[in-house]
């Protein structure tokens, strides 16, 4: 986006709302790529990358901003274009003289943590820092879904019920863990692992079924179908089946079919990600405060 930006500023006063649009257009964009937003979902896609290009044009003294909001290009970016007639890169604006000390302030001495404040060429030609952030927790959190799975998968079964249960207590079912774990072993439950309520009075409960199973060992219709009519014997018609593996496509197939009773079925993955969403198993490591400009503040408007 560097060197469309820069045309565009070199011809006429930019704003990163026009700039938006524009390049938008430039790279012929589908509603449904102009519409995607990174993972903080802050902001969609083009308009993160938008505003850090220009952030590294105004860095590099090609663009200057000239009314509120608005900029354009000066004498050195346009003096840069015609230099690159084939546009100009990343690279050609870290070989500028200036370029790593204007990530930095001028009162402080720079440090080597303050000099690796500077975009590298891999880090900002792949993703702009709040995507290459979003990068880095999904990285983190995969690595921790890994580590997660293989402390589950090393429990008891007993200690898989008690946590399936913690979840969908942290999800706001169930009231409280001792009353959905009340129901653990009982006898006569037809193999059912748990009973949570759906509202704070029990009105209306949900039936659980937990299987640790590893994770090449798929859940099958056949297993669906005795869950299902364990439901049905005990009356409920709302049941939760959770396990650390997978579910087969006929076993997928046949909860859709269903009508009389609705069974939801979470797999190992989703059940990672609500314990890391509930806190369940895992605790903070570190917290990292992420600002942002305060548009509003600046704004002209009293």
């Amino acid at each position: 986006m560097l060197d469309p930006l820069l045309v565009i500023a070199a011809k006429e006063p930019l704003t990163r709302q026009m700039a938006t649009g524009a390049m938008q257009q430039h790279f012929n964009l589908t509603e449904e790529e102009r519409n995607a937003r990174i993972p903080s979902g802050q902001s969609t896609f083009v308009r993160n990358r938008v505003g850090w290009a220009m952030t590294f044009l105004t860095k590099a003294e090609l663009i200057e901003k000239v009314a509120a909001k608005t900029y354009r290009a000066t004498p050195k970016g346009i003096a840069l274009r015609a230099e690159h007639p084939n546009g100009i890169t990343l690279q050609d604006l870290r070989a500028l003289k200036g370029w790593d000390e204007a990530w930095h302030s001028s009162k402080r001495r720079r440090t080597d943590a303050e000099d690796s404040a500077a975009p590298t060429e891999v880090g900002v030609s792949t993703a702009t820092p709040a995507e290459a952030l979003d990068n880095a927790v999904r990285t983190i959190n995969a690595d921790l879904k890994s580590r997660l799975l293989d402390a589950i998968l090393a429990q008891t079964p007993e200690f898989f019920e008690r946590l399936v249960l913690d979840v969908l207590v942290a999800m706001g079912y169930g009231g409280s863990r001792a009353d959905a774990a009340e129901h653990l072993g009982r006898s006569g439950d037809e193999g059912i692992d748990g009973r949570v309520n759906q509202d704070p009075l029990g009105l209306d409960q949900i039936l659980v079924q937990a299987k640790q199973y590893a994770v090449d060992r798929p859940i099958n219709r056949q297993t669906i179908q005795a869950f299902i009519g364990s439901m049905t014997g005990q009356g409920v018609t709302k049941g939760v089946f959770i396990t650390t593996s997978s579910f087969n496509d006929n076993a997928k197939e046949f909860v859709q079919r269903g009508s009389q009773t609705k069974v939801v079925l979470i797999d190992g993955d989703e059940l990672l990600s609500l314990m890391l969403r509930h806190h369940i198993g895992v605790r903070v490591e570190r917290q990292v405060e992420v600002l942002d400009l305060d548009q509003n503040y600046f704004s002209d408007d009293e």
